[in-house]
């Protein structure tokens, strides 16, 4: 691939002041079994070539699914034509030296786990005992679990040297059971939607696996006769597999600069954030600190460099509940005069790279889940997003979980059906007053943060301790 990658960067003929060149290949499969029945097995592959130019200040792409010579050319010269075109309407000039320096470098998904030791037949086999081993009840209509993995590669090449190669191993698992008696429907997930995704070390013990099947159809038919949750303003502790969704909605896509510039208000919305409130905004309490960290290990949205070349580095975005970087490209941080961070991220070959979320973790804290509960009088713990809402601002918000508990003179008492919860966005981490501490962090992710024009769905991921918020008000589905 560097051969004929390094001959095109030497030999395409456009007039541009800088050429970039990033070549993608990727294998995916997907499987996926419902009530013991497979329903889909297939596997894809691309391949293709996004050629970047700089000319006059401004951007330009092209993209094409040959790797030959003449079909980079047709490229980098269908990109010369749009910036060049484009240059006479720039908002802002770019320049080579500080939006696309000279990188060398290579990231490698960490060794890959025990799904990928599996053959395809054996995996299948899996997924359809799993499906069996949910429906504990006759209550339980439904049973859905799938696996799907991703090998991707990248090459990234410019005219002012830069040679970085990257290798992304991803693997997400899903199962989850439905119950009904009468008019009465209920939905148990592991974690919530396909949220057990990872890069390169997806482990399991056989004995926790099947423990953990068995307890949510369980729970999937113990909803069934459960309490609705109560409409009150109380105490709330969230699990971090609903830390995950909130953290993601009311703090990631706010924080993405060129929302706050205003690049996504027709498609995906803006922000109630502005441009100085970063170094001023008390966005939560004291025990808020939230990371952009690409470098940890196994998490989904872990890599070495963004799709410009930005070397991946963990920066803190809110530090003792302070405001202090976007999620912004070397682009945005230039155009808004923001600190940012490595994020530049393209869904595909064909697709330019834009402002994404990436790894975005919120850090823990010194208190045990017993603590936590042990020292509320009344209210409510919740796991597993449901459903979401929230304004193209990111200001107000409702949030659904599948799961719920009473929490009753520090501990948990009655199963809750329909727990619910609003707020707005800086209310709700100015109620932040505890934090858990590292043997309540977990990670999570998803493949499919949506956003951009034409749309990219991209991996992101989430990791967060137990969390408790004060004074919050929740609410049932009655």
């Amino acid at each position: 691939m560097w051969s004929e990658l390094k001959k095109a960067i030497n030999n395409i003929d456009v007039s541009a002041d800088w050429i970039g060149i990033r070549a993608v290949t990727e294998i995916s499969s997907n499987r996926f079994i419902r009530d013991g029945l497979p329903q889909s097995n297939g596997k894809s592959s691309t391949l293709g070539a996004m050629v970047e130019v700089l000319v006059n200040g401004c951007l330009g792409y092209g993209a094409t699914n040959s790797l030959d010579f003449y079909s980079l050319q047709a490229a980098a010269t269908a990109a010369y034509k749009q910036a060049l075109a484009a240059s006479e309407w720039w908002i802002y000039p770019f320049q080579k030296a500080s939006e696309r320096p000279k990188v060398v470098g290579e990231y490698i998904s960490p060794s890959v786990g025990a799904l990928d030791a599996l053959s395809p037949g054996e995996i299948n086999d899996l997924l359809v005992r799993i499906c069996n081993t949910l429906k504990v009840d006759d209550k339980i209509v439904q049973t859905t679990a799938s696996a799907s993995t991703t090998e991707k590669n990248t090459w990234f090449i410019s005219s002012n040297g830069s040679e970085i190669y990257q290798k992304f191993l991803l693997f997400s698992t899903h199962f989850g059971a439905t119950a009904q008696d009468g008019l009465i429907v209920q939905q148990r997930t592991n974690n919530g939607w396909s949220a057990h995704c990872y890069q390169g070390l997806l482990e399991f013990k056989e004995e926790d696996l099947w423990y953990r099947v068995r307890e949510v159809g369980e729970q999937a038919v113990e909803l069934l006769t459960a309490e609705e949750c109560p409409n009150t303003r109380t105490n709330l502790v969230l699990a971090p597999d609903q830390m995950m969704l909130q953290i993601h909605e009311s703090v990631g896509h706010p924080l993405e600069i060129d929302r706050i510039l205003g690049d996504e208000r027709n498609y995906a919305g803006g922000s109630f954030v502005k441009t100085d409130d970063f170094g001023n905004l008390k966005y939560g309490s004291n025990v808020m600190n939230i990371t952009f960290d690409p470098t940890v290990k196994g998490e989904f949205a872990s890599y070495g460099f963004d799709d410009t070349g930005a070397i991946a580095t963990r920066e803190y975005v809110v530090k003792e509940g302070v405001l202090q970087r976007g999620l912004g490209s070397l682009e945005s941080q230039a155009r808004s005069r923001v600190s940012g961070v490595a994020c530049a991220r393209a869904c595909s070959w064909n697709r330019p790279p834009i402002d994404r979320m990436a790894n975005l973790n919120l850090e823990p804290g010194s208190a045990s889940f017993e603590e936590i509960i042990g020292g509320i009088k009344n209210g409510v713990y919740m796991e597993s997003n449901r459903s979401w809402s929230i304004d193209d601002r990111r200001y107000k918000f409702q949030f659904g979980c599948e799961y719920g508990k009473l929490i009753e003179d520090g501990k948990l008492t009655k199963t809750l059906r329909n727990p619910n919860y609003r707020a707005t966005t800086p209310e709700f981490w100015h109620s932040l007053i505890k934090v858990g501490n590292k043997s309540t962090w977990k990670m999570y992710g998803t493949a499919y943060c949506g956003k951009g024009e034409p749309n990219q769905a991209i991996s992101v991921g989430h990791g967060s301790p137990v969390c408790l918020f004060t004074n919050v008000e929740v609410f049932g589905g009655g």
